[in-house]
């Protein structure tokens, strides 16, 4: 299932970038003549109310969803990992500040507080960005400041902190090769959520402004025509599935990488 998962993740993501190149429709494109047609050979995703080519859209909100989704989660990671890291290694007055901090966010579900920010900003792609980021370092940072903790522990850490070896160099050198299975676990899961909550604003109105366009813009604009119309809204909502789905099998594939080789040690 992980090389499936793999596969047919790097095969969606190529399609959405270098497929317009060939696809030359235009996802903006009025048509008044061509109104919720159904998927066909001339329209292989159907038409939406306005009479614009489905697959060019999904193409154009496909490449929004991902760059948002990638670029949130990067963020998050490595303010999670910083964050994790520092607490872990330096523990005392300061792993208990940072945990409070981290806590105090915690209280609040995530979603809502994603929805709290948005409504205040007028959203775009790097606002997404920043707030997605924003709101989701935490599963990171708790992971990684546990794990931290425990190599902290270590003998070998122990007598390179007594020979004075500085921080930063045990930290790049022997922290980071340990921290990685975790930090790759915890990129793809927030590769997947962000993507989720990028989708689950726009479909509220709250992400991507018209006329810019995302999966979750596009799911939201078939509401409306679900009745008569299910490939407005399955076509891209079919899209952020196999995103997801592919970035939480392979997240479990490393889980259990991870795990096997903590039994073997």
């Amino acid at each position: 299932m992980f090389k499936f998962a793999l596969y047919l993740i790097i095969v969606t993501v190529l399609l959405v970038f270098l497929l317009p190149i060939f696809y030359t429709v235009s996802p903006y494109t009025l048509d008044p003549q061509k109104i919720l047609l159904p998927p066909s050979l001339e329209h292989i995703m159907g038409t939406d109310r306005l009479g614009r080519d489905i697959l060019a859209r999904v193409l154009e909100g496909g490449q929004t969803s991902l760059i948002i989704g990638f670029l949130a989660a990067s963020f998050s990671s490595l303010l999670g990992l910083i964050v994790g890291i520092t607490a872990g290694f330096l523990k005392g007055n300061i792993d208990k500040a940072i945990t409070i901090i981290i806590d105090l966010f915690l209280t609040f579900p995530t979603f809502f507080l994603l929805l709290a920010l948005v409504s205040y900003i007028e959203a775009n792609t790097v606002i997404l960005i920043v707030v997605i980021s924003i709101t989701g370092w935490m599963g990171m940072s708790r992971m990684i400041r546990s794990e931290s903790f425990a190599i902290g522990n270590r003998p070998f850490i122990k007598v390179l902190k007594l020979a004075n070896v500085s921080k930063i160099k045990i930290i790049l050198k022997y922290f980071a090769p340990l921290l990685a299975p975790i930090f790759l676990i915890s990129f793809s899961f927030g590769v997947a959520g962000a993507i989720l909550a990028e989708s689950g604003l726009s479909f509220l109105g709250l992400g991507v402004n018209p006329p810019n366009m995302s999966w979750g813009s596009l799911l939201s604009d078939g509401k409306a025509v679900i009745d008569i119309a299910w490939w407005v809204s399955f076509f891209p909502g079919l899209m952020i599935f196999i995103i997801t789905f592919c970035l939480i099998q392979i997240s479990d594939y490393l889980q259990n990488l991870a795990n096997k080789k903590e039994v073997v040690k």
